[in-house]
């Protein structure tokens, strides 16, 4: 029994290297904003690995997680700035 959507018939060797590797092609997922600009700005590098060979994902993913871990690690930071005496000579003895 034969598959229709199959081409029994195989290419010659030199169709194929003609070819070449197929192009990347981008996934198309969507990324929804969350509303935080640092955040979105991180997010939206993520298509930078649309265009990328699998080999230089890598690189793409890891700024975008110590951009993220960066943005989730100022959340617990507090404002202003560094807590301590407000002058470093108040602490003589």
């Amino acid at each position: 029994m034969t598959d229709l959507g199959t081409d029994p018939t195989p290419q010659p060797q030199e169709a194929q290297e003609a070819q070449g590797p197929p192009e990347p092609e981008p996934l198309g997922v969507e990324r929804t904003p969350t509303g935080d600009p640092g955040v979105d700005a991180h997010l939206a590098r993520l298509a930078d690995a649309d265009h990328l060979d699998a080999s230089g994902h890598l690189a793409v993913y890891e700024d975008v997680h110590q951009g993220l871990r960066d943005a989730l690690g100022a959340l617990d930071r507090p404002p202003g700035p560094p807590h301590g005496p407000a002058r470093p000579y108040d602490n003589r003895s």
